[in-house]
């Protein structure tokens, strides 16, 4: 069966995206009618006034903002992992950077200025505030995989993989080291909520930052689209068509590291969107990363939007870590579903 043509497939992304964000503007524990919420976007000044339009603008467009920006871009870096090392089952956490950036912000949260009866030696950091010791956290633990992956003037793929798992189980326990230091039960929900993703925190000001990492670095991806194909043929036939490929892999590892660094300061540990989104844009538009790239971004977008509108509506008035809801759609029934599928192939190949 054809595929459909990458235009179509990114109209119709394009308005699931507009449906999920109306719908992540209209519901929570104020529900609003759909037709208000677009009276109040679209609206004069004189719609921007009165309870709604507070509900609307400063609380719910913020969220739904940043989990389209959010979901877009770590659905692009998991399709540039997979292809740098050519394995379907890599995400931007294989990269340790959730780890780290949970590391960094566990640690103001516990330890820093703003704890509570807290005046330890980190009590400096707290000023930073919890996104820039994320990131922080985030660039330290990419850095540190970068260092261990490298052989001579190579970043090989095996080695990569093998550095990330290392370094995320290494900062995975020192998360859980301070979290069983912590001495207020309010620290400890708040480092858990933090360490399995969320959205709640968003706002106007801080969303600059994201926004024009997912748009810079998507871009740069999309430039980079022909060298990243040449990689999908093997280390061999990439360098026989004139591509030098330990230097572009780490370029592009570093370029992949810091849209993740910056993402993931901002948003938490939101694990899986990385990894289940690159292989449906896969599935409907091919391998080719021009029209990969964009529908994947696309659909990260929609699905986090979706995902985070789930977390804060499912159990009511309590909000769940969207990195749960990620968690249980990509988790075990994502896996399953690879399994089942490997199976097959395997039956029909025998």
């Amino acid at each position: 069966m054809s595929r459909p043509r990458t235009p179509l497939v990114l109209v119709l992304l394009a308005a699931a995206l507009l449906a999920s964000a109306v719908a992540g503007l209209a519901l929570g524990p104020v529900r609003i009618a759909p037709g208000r919420v677009l009276d109040i976007v679209l609206g004069g000044p004189g719609q921007r006034t009165g309870a709604f339009a507070s509900i609307v603008w400063d609380v719910r467009m913020p969220r739904v903002l940043l989990g389209a920006v959010v979901g877009a871009g770590l659905a692009v870096a998991g399709t540039v992992l997979q292809a740098l090392v050519r394995n379907q089952l890599a995400d931007p956490f294989l990269l340790g950077a959730s780890s780290g950036a949970s590391l960094g912000a566990v640690l103001v949260l516990v330890f820093g200025a703003g704890a509570a009866g807290t005046a330890g030696a980190l009590g400096g950091i707290g000023a930073l505030g919890v996104p820039a010791a994320a990131f922080a956290g985030s660039m330290g633990a990419l850095v540190a995989v970068y260092a261990m992956a490298r052989r001579g003037a190579a970043l090989t793929t095996g080695r990569l993989i093998l550095a990330g798992v290392a370094v995320q189980y290494i900062l995975s326990a020192l998360t859980s080291l301070v979290l069983v230091l912590a001495a207020h039960p309010d620290q400890i929900r708040s480092v858990l909520f933090w360490t399995l993703g969320g959205l709640g925190g968003a706002r106007w000001d801080e969303l600059a930052l994201p926004a024009a990492a997912l748009l810079v670095g998507t871009a740069l991806l999309i430039a980079l689209a022909r060298p990243l194909d040449l990689l999908l043929a093997g280390e061999e036939g990439a360098r026989t068509l004139g591509l030098d490929t330990g230097r572009f892999r780490a370029a592009v590892f570093v370029l992949t590291s810091l849209v993740i660094g910056v993402l993931v300061a901002y948003s938490g540990a939101i694990g899986f969107v990385g990894l289940m989104v690159p292989h449906a844009a896969r599935m409907v538009v091919g391998a080719g990363h021009r029209a990969l790239l964009p529908v994947a971004a696309l659909g990260g977008a929609v699905f986090l939007t979706l995902a985070d509108l789930v977390a804060r509506t499912a159990a009511a008035p309590e909000e769940i870590p969207v990195g749960v809801v990620t968690a249980l759609v990509g988790g075990g029934p994502f896996f399953l579903w690879m399994l089942r599928r490997s199976t097959r192939v395997e039956g029909v190949a025998g």
